[in-house]
């Protein structure tokens, strides 16, 4: 297993409320300019709250190449991220049940991975992905000890 140290969150950079799958990503993947051999992604978190695979946590992501952090992390990705009026603007388009999900995901991956940070896009990269400053909402996840609570 890869040591992980960093939970990287994304937005899809879609319109808010349009409903995008796995596979879309995937396919956007395999494409110019990004030509990945499949979705960079590690999980993909839908507009109705449900988590879905992309890529293996066990292999390196394609989501985060600034400063080689796909190495050591892991790539979350949930469905929006612009306004829905223009398709470009930056807004936290998350619904309450991505919320919800994404709290309980971040969670699951500090618990199985003790040592990561939970960082947005924007912490790396000179984009505005996920559209909210995931490292200060999620803080508090970053700075649970679960192996004090480990037997």
């Amino acid at each position: 297993m890869r040591k992980i140290n960093e939970i990287i969150v994304h937005c899809s950079a879609t319109p808010k409320g349009a409903n995008f799958t796995v596979e879309d990503i995937d396919s956007w993947h395999r494409k110019p300019p990004f030509n990945f051999r499949c979705i960079g992604y590690h999980y993909v978190i839908y507009l109705d709250g449900t988590i879905h695979l992309g890529r293996p946590i066990e292999e390196e992501g394609a989501h985060c190449k600034e400063g080689g952090h796909n190495k050591h992390s892991i790539g979350v990705c949930y469905i929006g991220g612009v306004r829905k009026e223009d398709g470009r603007t930056p807004e936290d388009t998350r619904t309450p049940e991505q919320k919800e999900a994404m709290k309980v995901l971040l969670q699951l991956l500090k618990a199985a991975f003790p040592e990561a940070k939970i960082y947005g896009h924007r912490d790396f990269a000179k984009k505005d992905c996920p559209s909210f400053d995931a490292k200060k909402e999620y803080e508090y996840i970053s700075n649970m000890d679960f192996k004090k609570a480990l037997p």
